[in-house]
């Protein structure tokens, strides 16, 4: 049936009550039942593949944002993300009439088919999402994942019960991820039937991709558009918000109770979609693979299931960049569905998604491949998503490539990537110095470090709408300068380590030693706000006066291993930042005191970007907040305390894994991504220096997620 076909929907209809379900191997951590439409609707699955490739959507089944699909292929890895198979919709037949499993909705309102009504319940068994509808005569269980380093996305099908037929209505399209399909009469893709399956290419010059059933497959092709599917997520983002698709045609076959039918969906190379792993194998592959990420961190399932969830969501970020061998990283994406890799996000996000899952060859690896990125002593800001020139607007990223260092090396007690980079590290400090790009340089009145040129946003609170800077911080910013005298502190302990010069290269008389101590004694005399009892967040600005707004911003002075302020002054500050930014998912951005303040993160981009860093809350921030409170006396029970909120938020939003950002005002509604790197890596780095957290499994039950200690 065409979209304009589409019936009106008739009131939500009941839910099935359902127990709890085992997952094979044990009781999977997080589990959504009952599943209620908004509930399907609001909830996103997510799986990679180590390329940069992923499919994504809502446990609904229907694609609720334009960067859903089945098979979003990196074209030109990790980036070059199109996407190609939008969508499976499937119909169930014993025999005694079909059962519409798959989900719809469309601008007009309406919603066809609409198979939540039959689903049970939805849960992670490892990295794969699996749901469980109720059919005639038993149950259809579906679970999705990703063949590693393989543009190949797998859907496993089971029943139990009595078997039957399936139908999977197959929806195509050829787009770049960050737009929507204009379907139109004349463009015809050409489907072409081959054994148990099909080949789709959009047009003449079009990368081509294919589904595969099982034995006894059958693909009958249709070739019709589907008109006006809305994506909701879109609208809420005030973004364009509808998409035509086209329905290549249906692939048929039978399902024997007991027995799993796989689903290929590729962009490979014919005969490649799974290597030399045979697909009737490619669960058991994956399964062992999950295996293996657990081992390497230490983490097991049953004993420590936070953590070990936490570890394959912490795999989804980590991908293949340049010349490192396949299926090992060389670098980290910052976020999904919409994020590419970002310097900034890939050394903060480091220590947690590496060194704390036991992967320190790829750690190594990534901090390598960045190296070689440095020029003017700066690393890039971002790889544009067209294979572009990186970017270089950053004053931070640099400075946290030494903090990722140093985390690697005491992690692995390996001092030979720092010795080979030694010479390297040395250049950057001395361009520091002399000054580099967007006005990034050493004052020489005070030895701290200024930033920034008008329009241009260089830290991490970088939101600009056309030309309105929303944080305009030109200047010397607290955690630029806390980061530059972490990094001399670094480059002093390696040089004395290393037995490497203990001063800069060039005419530089000063050591490292002495430029931090210099540095340290300006940052404590000009960056107290002694009226506050806090630190001001950034000074030297354009109007010379110092900024008072209070922000987390200043807490890196205290977290940092080479920190830049004293015991009594980090007391009072985080005594303020708790009283005014800590709330249960992270650090509010701005206290709400604040004239400039934003409770709200959502609607249009102008709105959205005026948010972004004026109160939204950002739960990367609770690494720096935890070990602030370290340096001050913070017991491993308060550290559980504190991550409790962000490990039930794993059966929310993009359920496994932690958002990018959530409002300010209560109840702190998750925003942005629903996948964010540093989001998941300071909280499995945090988590993984204290004991277990032993939880039951994290449940969904009439609108609230609980789960028991």
């Amino acid at each position: 049936m065409a979209a304009s076909e589409a019936m009106p929907g008739q009131g939500k209809p009941p839910v099935p009550q359902a127990a709890p379900v085992a997952a094979e191997g044990g009781t999977a951590l997080i589990r959504l039942e009952p599943l209620d439409d908004d509930t399907a609707l609001d909830r996103e699955w997510l799986c990679t593949n180590g390329l940069g490739a992923y499919a994504m959507g809502s446990l609904a089944g229907a694609n609720t944002r334009r960067y859903h699909g089945l098979l979003v292929a990196a074209l030109a890895p990790p980036l070059g993300r199109t996407v190609l198979c939008a969508k499976l919709d499937e119909t169930f037949d014993r025999g005694d009439g079909p059962v519409a499993l798959g989900a719809n909705e469309f601008r007009d309102g309406s919603r066809n088919p609409w198979g939540v009504s039959h689903l049970q319940s939805f849960r992670l068994e490892g990295a794969r999402p699996t749901w469980r509808y109720a059919v005639p005569g038993g149950a259809l269980e579906k679970s999705i994942w990703m063949a590693h380093a393989r543009s190949t996305t797998c859907v496993r099908y089971l029943t139990t019960g009595t078997g039957g037929r399936l139908r999977l209505a197959v929806f195509a399209t050829y787009r770049d991820y960050h737009h929507e399909t204009r379907g139109a009469p004349e463009w015809r893709f050409d489907v072409r039937p081959i054994p148990t399956g099909a080949t789709i290419t959009a047009f003449p010059g079009a990368h081509p991709w294919r589904i595969i059933g099982p034995p006894g497959a059958i693909f009958v092709t249709a070739g019709d558009w589907w008109w006006r599917f809305l994506h909701r997520r879109e609208r809420e983002r005030g973004l364009d918000c509808e998409e035509d698709l086209f329905l290549a045609g249906y692939l048929h076959f039978p399902l024997s109770a007991g027995r799993p039918a796989v689903v290929l969906i590729s962009s490979e190379p014919p005969g490649q979609e799974l290597g030399d792993i045979a697909p009737a194998r490619a669960w058991q592959q994956q399964q062992q693979r999950e295996r293996h990420l657990l081992r390497l961190a230490h983490a097991d399932a049953h004993t420590d299931p936070v953590r070990a969830q936490l570890v394959l969501a912490a795999d989804q970020f980590l991908v293949r960049r340049g010349n490192a061998p396949v299926g090992e990283a060389g670098t980290i994406l910052a976020g999904y569905p919409w994020f590419s890799d970002w310097g900034r996000d890939t050394m903060i996000a480091l220590p947690g998604l590496t060194l704390a899952t036991g992967r320190h060859a790829e750690a190594r690896r990534i901090l390598a491949t960045y190296a070689r990125y440095l020029d003017q002593g700066m690393l890039p800001n971002r790889f544009p998503d067209h294979n572009e020139s990186p970017e270089y607007n950053t004053a931070d990223a640099t400075l946290w490539y030494f903090q990722a260092l140093a985390a690697y090396s005491a992690a692995t007690g390996d001092d030979t990537l720092i010795a080979e980079l030694f010479t390297a590290l040395d250049e950057v400090i001395a361009w520091h110095l002399c000054g580099t790009r967007y006005g990034i340089g050493v004052d020489a009145d005070d030895g701290l470090l200024r930033a920034g040129e008008e329009g241009t946003q260089l830290t991490w609170m970088d939101a600009k709408v056309g030309d309105w800077v929303v944080t305009p911080r030109q200047g010397k910013p607290v955690e630029i300068n806390a980061l530059w005298i972490n990094a001399l502190g670094h480059m002093d302990a390696w040089a004395q380590r290393l037995g490497r010069p203990a001063r800069p290269r060039g005419t530089y008389t000063q050591t490292y030693a002495d430029l931090a101590a210099r540095a340290r004694r300006s940052f404590a005399a000009r960056f107290w706000y002694a009226g506050g009892g806090y630190l001001y967040d950034v000074i030297d600005g354009p109007d010379g006066a110092p900024d008072p707004s209070l922000r987390p911003n200043q807490l890196l002075a205290i977290s940092l291993p080479h920190s830049a302020l004293d015991r009594t002054r980090a007391r009072s500050v985080l005594e303020l930042i708790q009283r005014h930014l800590l709330v249960p998912t992270g650090l509010r951005t701005l206290a709400p005191s604040a004239a400039g303040y934003q409770g709200e993160y959502g609607g249009d981009p102008w709105r959205r970007d005026g948010a972004y860093h004026q109160g939204t809350v950002w739960p990367w921030l609770l690494g720096a907040y935890v070990d602030a409170r370290r340096r001050v006396g913070l017991r491993a029970g308060e550290v559980q305390t504190l991550c409790r909120p962000l490990i039930l938020h794993l059966g929310e939003a993009g359920v496994g894994s932690i958002s990018e950002v959530f409002c300010g005002d209560p109840p702190h509604r998750p925003g942005g991504c629903p996948a964010q790197a540093w989001s998941v890596a300071e909280l499995l780095r945090v988590l993984s220096e204290n004991p277990p957290l032993h939880l039951s499994p994290i449940c969904y039950n009439k609108g609230t997620v609980t789960a028991d200690a």
